[in-house]
């Protein structure tokens, strides 16, 4: 038998769920970040899991409280997690969500973009790492996620652009900028898959736009680099500055 059948399956992107086979598996919210934090960062010692997990409390106090909630996975969720003494960790047959979007961004990272664009997309454009949850150590992975998805999306638009993919580096872009409508460098390819399409009033509504906010969210005004390559298609002469975008 295959994974399908004896392996689990933890979702971790847009909400929190784990499968054994096709069987959805009910975890109590404590169990499910103990499951959380070994998916996320591997085997780790008690002690890292009881500082990150229950900060507040007594060494010995959140000791007890680990005790309980590995005792629970173990009854629970047989097979879940190995316990190694001092180690904790999941099952080598736990396949990870988020695991396969991150080998997904170091693929592209390292070798550029290969394969189905449609797909690079429609996996990185969901991939939201567990809204809703608040924990100080689940802030801090989303934030790096969010990076990296980042990252990700502007090599696919710049790889796009490249091979004159003008509708997925638009799609790109805009993804980027549902994430962080201030990141300029996502405006700047946004506009230059516009031009490329002729749409000149899209480029220019999505300058217009991008100005708009940055002006009422910060008080500043667009660098010199991204306002010259407006200006190659509003026909109006460009500061004076060096800049790429």
């Amino acid at each position: 038998m295959g994974n399908d059948d004896y392996g689990f399956r933890l979702t971790l992107l847009q909400s929190w769920q784990l499968r054994r086979g096709t069987d959805v598996v009910q975890v109590a919210a404590r169990q499910q970040r103990l499951i959380t934090v070994l998916a996320i960062n591997g085997p780790r010692p008690r002690g890292f899991l009881v500082g990150l997990l229950w900060p507040e409390c007594q060494e010995s106090r959140a000791l007890e409280s680990l005790r309980v909630s590995v005792h629970l996975i173990s009854r629970q969720v047989p097979g879940l997690l190995l316990n190694g003494g001092n180690m904790l960790s999941l099952s080598q047959l736990v396949d990870v969500d988020l695991h396969r979007v991150r080998e997904q961004i170091l693929e592209l990272s390292r070798s550029g973009l290969k394969g189905n664009v449609a797909s690079y997309l429609y996996q990185l454009r969901d991939a939201e790492l567990l809204p809703g949850w608040y924990d100080d150590w689940v802030l801090f992975e989303q934030s790096r996620l969010r990076q990296d998805r980042l990252h990700a999306f502007q090599i696919i638009a710049r790889e796009s652009l490249a091979c004159c993919d003008y509708e997925s580096a638009l799609e790109a872009s805009e993804a980027a900028l549902e994430l962080e409508p201030l990141y300029e460098t996502a405006v700047g390819l946004l506009i230059r898959a516009e031009r490329e399409r002729g749409n000149n009033a899209a480029a220019l509504r999505a300058f217009e736009k991008y100005q708009r906010k940055l002006k009422e969210d910060m008080g500043l005004a667009p660098s010199g680099a991204i306002q010259r390559l407006v200006s190659e298609i509003s026909g109006q002469p460009g500061r004076n500055q060096t800049g790429d975008i």
